[in-house]
């Protein structure tokens, strides 16, 4: 572990996890207002500071998610976010979101390692059984991303997402607590 690692929670090789801090809102409001990820997540409201110190507000009460910017070890550049929402302990399910936000980080595998911290996260001590993301049906890179790690899709909402005066897909995938394999997380 190195030195300027400013509070981990969840530990890779190149990245960790850690809560989201008042100081992470600057970036997480500049990556929910771009144009180009707004069209890959499925955001169409512009997010203002005060909705992110909002949002701030609701991720560190809420039980129901929790919420992680993804940094990068050698330099603590924040990079991204990511969490889990809509958990349901009693089912033992939960959503997942992973966001690389700043495009220079994009195809490097950081998301990969954020992706399979998460998921040993959620499996390994939340105790989840099921984990679910929702795709836009022509984000080719996340569906492939997805399945690497060991999702699967069950399910099309056909015309589900509307962007940009066009209706597209919205796949549904998951991935099960015994189908994330310790091969799977070497990925």
């Amino acid at each position: 572990m190195t030195e300027n690692i400013h509070n981990p929670f969840l530990a890779g090789e190149r990245i960790y996890l850690r809560a989201v801090e008042t100081g992470d809102l600057p970036l997480i409001c500049r990556w929910a207002n771009d144009p180009e990820i707004r069209r890959l997540t499925g955001e169409v409201l512009p997010m203002s500071m005060n909705q992110a110190t909002e949002f701030l507000g609701r991720i560190s009460t809420e039980k129901e998610r929790v919420w992680f910017s993804v940094v990068l070890k050698e330099n603590d550049r924040i990079i991204g976010e990511a969490g889990l929402l809509r958990m349901f302990h009693f089912w033992r399910t939960t959503d997942l979101t992973l966001i690389i936000g700043e495009k220079d980080c994009w195809g490097k595998g950081y998301g990969t390692e954020a992706i399979l911290l998460l998921l040993d996260y959620a499996f390994g001590y939340l105790n989840f059984h099921r984990v679910a993301v929702g795709v836009v049906g022509f984000n080719e890179k996340a569906l492939q991303f997805y399945q690497k790690v060991g999702f699967r899709k069950e399910g099309i909402q056909r015309d589900g997402y509307y962007y940009d005066h066009h209706y597209h897909d919205f796949v549904m995938m998951s991935i099960l607590e015994n189908e994330f394999r310790p091969e799977i997380k070497k990925v």
